[in-house]
């Protein structure tokens, strides 16, 4: 039960972290910040050091968080903040950054087994993916 509840508090704080990147990428215009936002989203849900984590290469990402059991309910919004940030990079000019992001969540996606595309956390896609949860 109490494990139960910590993963829903896990995967309702990335929402709601999604939900404010959403925001502050449309009303302030500022897509840097917003993908910087849902990087520490990741950082704390993953319980692990979120700078050291996004620094990996795309496979070891993947493979750190298997071994530290990050659980595959969590992994499938990690991967959709990732892709969601990999858009807010290419939108601020930044397209180094933005391809490692895409790359993680693609790596972290086919470790987990997600059907999860970058397409489909593109910011009108991702509207869409939290009403359905909703956010």
């Amino acid at each position: 039960m109490l494990e139960r509840d910590y993963l829903m508090r896990i995967i309702m704080e990335l929402g709601a972290a999604i939900r404010r990147s959403l925001e502050r990428a449309e009303v302030e215009r500022d897509p840097g910040d917003a993908a910087r936002l849902l990087e520490a989203a990741v950082g704390e849900a993953t319980d692990l050091d979120g700078a050291t984590l996004l620094s990996l290469a795309p496979d070891s990402i993947a493979t750190i968080m298997q071994a530290t059991g990050t659980d595959p309910a969590v992994t499938e919004y990690v991967v959709r903040s990732l892709y969601l940030a990999s858009h807010y990079y290419d939108a601020a000019g930044d397209q180094p950054m933005a391809d490692l992001r895409a790359q993680q969540a693609e790596a972290i996606a086919a470790a987990y087994g997600h059907d999860v595309t970058r397409d489909d956390a593109a910011p009108g896609a991702m509207e869409g993916f939290l009403l359905n949860c909703g956010y």
